[in-house]
């Protein structure tokens, strides 16, 4: 066997968590080397938050286009509810490249002036301390690490269909190609809907294509509650997006050179959705590890790939970690970021082990970027209620109707729901379905951190008339 270059740390994949804990290594005078297959920055900068982030922007601006009217505002042309203008896909997507195009360029730099040995190939593991590096040349290149990070993350699952095999390449997507798209769809079939499926399906139905989404699950977001994903359902319902729920699609076939149609059944029994342009494909991921030969090293994976970890991040090899997506939900980049921080802690430290920070109750925040968009932190009322059987525990919902700001902005669709321990009135869980939720979220994610009791809030003075505002009035709704 080649001799293999030593390094004092080895990470492989450059995602969020990935990035910036090569760079304070190396900062700490550790030799660090940074294995990436593609694009430094991960699925975050290149394919997910980046991207779709900036194409859901371009979709708000046309849907208040078609909304001026409402405020009084017409274009030339604008006639009730006539709506005259043009989208360029070519710019949407321009655009798109050109701000993921900074963010990784300077990614890459910051690894640079650091010092970090980025190598630009596909890792696998020889055995827990070597790693054969391949790269696109055909060439490899053997190396090993006292430490190794494994930061792979995760893929779109892959599209399963019968018939799918006799249409058109080009027209079965998943939510990295979709983005790459030059035309906008006549009709798009979203297959799924969760997350993913709801932001692209209202993201082209506001650019003008004609959208069904076909969800199995009886909701959208099935780990929402339910009356938050009724109030989405109705949301998107409005902006005229067919919504097919408990329907499982079955096969598709080609009605011509340009369309196809898709069958599924539903409780009803079989239905068929036509004159089919495009099918996008949002219902799951699947981790990055079939290529890495992890039984090599001796690592574990549960039975769908993902690596398992305790809560230090440490897998079932002692010298090697795991974090971001590819150890399993919640997949967030926050949390990708967290766990770096989590791991630098760890690795740089001279404490005792398993004497800094944990994942054990990290508070979990996220956004789904729907318009209006949905922030959520803490526990749901479903797991609020199993995790504390003999809790006493209280929900507060106000509609956003209730909301002075939303009311002078007329973006009052959605709600706001609120779980608390009745007893100390500490805030479980928080959820808000309406413009800037993400914001609104985050100012009682300060409060949970902060263990303050919901009445702090209660009687907070906030700005007149902030979304904030509201919660005054929230926990007027407790039973």
């Amino acid at each position: 066997m080649a001799t293999a270059t030593h390094y004092d740390a080895i990470i492989i994949g450059s995602g969020q968590g990935g990035t910036p804990l090569a760079k304070a290594l190396a900062e700490a005078n550790k030799k660090t080397a940074l294995i990436e297959k593609i694009h430094i920055g991960g699925c975050c900068v290149n394919e997910g938050c980046t991207p779709t982030k900036t194409m859901i922007a371009s979709g708000r601006v046309a849907h208040l286009i078609r909304r001026g009217p409402d405020y009084g505002i017409h274009l030339p042309g604008q006639v009730g509810l006539k709506n005259e203008f043009t989208v360029s896909m070519d710019k949407v997507r321009q655009r798109k490249r050109d701000i993921v195009s900074s963010f990784r360029s300077g990614s890459e730099k910051r690894l640079e002036s650091a010092g970090v040995d980025v190598l630009r190939g596909e890792a696998r593991f020889h055995d827990a301390n070597t790693l054969k590096v391949m790269f696109p040349d055909g060439s490899h290149r053997l190396i090993n690490g006292e430490k190794i990070i494994v930061n792979v993350g995760c893929r779109p699952a892959p599209p399963s269909l019968d018939g799918l095999e006799k249409i058109d390449k080009a027209r079965v997507l998943d939510s990295t190609s979709i983005q790459e798209l030059g035309e906008l769809p006549g009709h798009l079939v979203v297959i799924g809907g969760g997350y993913v499926g709801v932001e692209f399906g209202q993201l082209f139905a506001r650019l003008g294509s004609k959208v069904t989404m076909v969800q199995r699950g009886a909701q959208l977001l099935p780990r929402e509650d339910k009356e938050i994903a009724a109030e989405l359902l109705d949301i998107l319902r409005d902006e005229h997006l067919t919504i097919h729920l408990g329907a499982r699609p079955t096969s598709i076939s080609s009605t011509s050179m340009e369309t196809f149609s898709l069958s599924m059944e539903t409780q009803g029994g079989t239905e068929i959705v036509s004159n089919v342009t495009h099918l996008l494909f949002a219902a799951g991921r699947v981790p990055n590890t079939d290529h890495l030969n992890a039984h090599a090293a001796g690592i574990e994976v549960d039975a769908k790939g993902y690596i398992k970890c305790n809560e230090f991040l440490e897998t079932s090899v002692p010298s090697i970690y795991t974090l971001g997506d590819v150890k399993g939900p919640p997949a967030f980049t926050h949390i990708s970021y967290d766990d770096f921080r989590i791991l630098k802690a760890s690795l740089l430290s001279d404490s005792l082990a398993h004497s800094g920070p944990s994942v054990t109750d990290r508070l979990v925040p996220y956004v789904v970027y729907t318009d209006p968009q949905l922030g959520h932190v803490g526990l749901h009322e479903r797991e609020a209620r199993e995790r504390y059987p003999h809790m006493r525990i209280s929900t507060a919902a106000m509609p956003m109707s209730y909301v002075a700001r939303a009311l002078e902005t007329d973006e009052s669709n959605g709600m706001m729901k609120a779980v608390v321990n009745a007893d100390d009135g500490q805030i479980l869980g928080f959820t808000c379905l309406g413009t800037e939720g993400g914001e609104l979220m985050s100012v009682v994610e300060m409060a949970m951190i902060a263990k303050l009791p919901y009445w702090k809030l209660q009687d907070a003075v906030f700005a007149h008339p902030a979304f904030a505002e509201s919660l005054n009035n929230l926990w007027g709704f407790l039973n």
